[in-house]
């Protein structure tokens, strides 16, 4: 028996790209993933939505 190299599920997530978004606003900035952008997000500061084309991809 081996030992497992990363968490169970980690296959599924790997793939997934981090962006960080300013809220329009607030500037507060908020990560969202790319799985993600199908789905509506608020700003957790000042409840305005966050418009996905101010996103900026965070290489990592």
């Amino acid at each position: 028996m081996s030992t497992p190299q990363h968490c169970p599920g980690f296959e599924n997530f790997k793939q997934l790209k981090s962006f960080t978004c300013s809220c329009p606003g607030c500037d507060t900035k908020k990560e969202i993933f790319s799985d993600e952008f199908d789905k509506t997000h608020k700003c957790d500061k000042c409840g305005v939505e966050i418009d996905f084309s101010t996103c900026q991809y965070e290489a990592g």
